[in-house]
């Protein structure tokens, strides 16, 4: 009896509005959490039967169902915070995280580190990236990103940069002596090295013109500083030659002497190149780094590459995702790097609770990469991405559904109001 059918018509709408309220409600639920999607119940129809069979045409419907809950993946506002290790992804992109129920997924950016060190989700799941070997050069070795060592170790001085100006003009009449380094020399400036221990030790540069075009320069040291000096009494430990073209440009440069012998135990005989550019003889220009011009000599820059030993003072990561510690020696080194999941169909990644997801066969396998790679999202440091749920419309939503509940609670009404007919028909 078709009247019969009407009813399961109008409880198949019940069914299917009453879902669809779950899913506003969800919405409603989540509009405060971390990096939601809102979803949206998409509803499919029911032909149960054609009165032409085949030919088409005709046809009853029998009511409703959710066809799909799809969520609408639209990017979320990034606030920002205060927080070192929040991160926002602006684009497409999850964030990857592993735990014990193997790898998963997240667009909530809310981390910490836990007491072992390891960067984690609020449910403690270990979030993913590309590691930095000891140089601080990030590998593409995917593993947990962990807090690194507190104590850097010490660092020897290997290289001593320099650029300077050493003053054409002046006559070659002076003779160096230790023992009145100041006014037997024609300049002189300080620079700093570390021995193997990361003691600093103060190196003064004295430079003697010897003849036009070039010079000869020693670094000295106060005797407390080497093995065998005398504290208070200066100690030479390098000497070397520089030699200029007729244009001043740097021809050659030699170490002729070496005898590095810091104290406290330090390696001794350490080997430090003093580098004071690209000499021509060794196969430079001569334009980068010292030259002999027409003017008061003077130091323009230098550098050196050891350190002493130090602790962590700070982490931060950077909008290319990338884990930097700074040091207390000053140093600032590279541990690790975020790495981004991207997928081909983001929609049908499955929900596992606690803002992660699986990836799934609808979804396509994940294709792991750097940040703002390749269509991968951007990164924003100190930043969380909001939910995306619109609370004015999801009540719209809500609405909606409850009247489209209403109405099929009528088709029932009125069914069940031409049946009592029908039962009436006898009496």
């Amino acid at each position: 009896m078709g009247i019969l059918s009407s009813l399961y018509t109008g409880v198949s709408g019940l069914t299917a509005h009453g879902e669809a309220l779950g899913v506003t409600a969800d919405n409603v639920a989540n509009a405060n959490t971390t990096g939601f999607k809102a979803s949206r119940a998409e509803f499919n129809d029911i032909i149960a039967k054609s009165l032409k069979g085949i030919l088409g045409g005709n046809q009853i419907g029998r009511g409703v169902k959710v066809g799909a809950v799809n969520p609408i993946l639209n990017q979320g506002n990034v606030d920002s915070t205060d927080k070192v290790t929040d991160l926002a992804i602006s684009g497409d992109g999850y964030f990857t995280c592993k735990g014990s129920d193997g790898v998963s997924y997240t667009r909530d950016g809310s981390f910490h580190f836990d007491r072992e060190g390891f960067l984690v989700t609020n449910d403690n799941q270990r979030v993913q990236g590309y590691m930095a070997d000891e140089g601080g050069r990030i590998m593409n070795k995917t593993a947990d990103i962990k807090f690194p060592r507190a104590l850097v170790p010490a660092k020897a001085t290997k290289e001593v940069k320099l650029d300077l100006n050493l003053d054409s003009r002046v006559e070659p009449t002076k003779k160096f002596d230790i023992n009145d380094p100041y006014y037997t020399s024609h300049y002189a400036t300080g620079v700093e090295v570390y021995d193997s221990q990361g003691n600093k030790h103060l190196v003064t540069m004295f430079f003697n013109k010897t003849e036009d075009r070039a010079w000869e320069w020693r670094g000295v040291v106060d005797g407390k500083d080497v093995t065998g000096g005398d504290a208070g009494k200066l100690t030479e430990i390098i000497k070397g030659k520089l030699k200029f073209t007729v244009d001043g440009k740097l021809d050659s440069q030699e170490i002729t002497d070496s005898n590095l012998n810091f104290a406290g135990g330090a390696l001794q005989n350490q080997l430090v190149k003093f580098n004071f550019g690209d000499a021509i003889q060794e196969g430079g220009k001569g334009i980068d780094g010292t030259k002999q011009y027409g003017k008061d000599s003077d130091l323009i820059t230098w550098s050196q590459d050891g350190s002493a030993a130090g602790t962590i003072t700070n982490l931060s990561f950077n909008d290319e995702g990338v884990l930097t510690a700074l040091y207390s020696n000053g140093e600032a080194k590279d541990l690790a790097q975020i790495v981004l999941a991207k997928f081909e169909n983001p929609e049908g990644l499955f929900k596992v609770g606690n803002n992660r997801f699986k990836d799934s066969r609808e979804s396509g396998m994940a294709a792991i990469g750097q940040p703002n790679r390749a269509g991968r999202g951007k990164l924003f440091a100190k930043s969380l991405e909001r939910s995306t749920v619109d609370l004015a419309a999801e009540f719209v939503q809500l609405i909606q559904g409850q009247r489209n509940f209403q109405a099929n609670a009528k088709t029932i009404t009125t069914t069940d109001e031409l049946l009592n007919e029908v039962i009436q028909l006898k009496r």
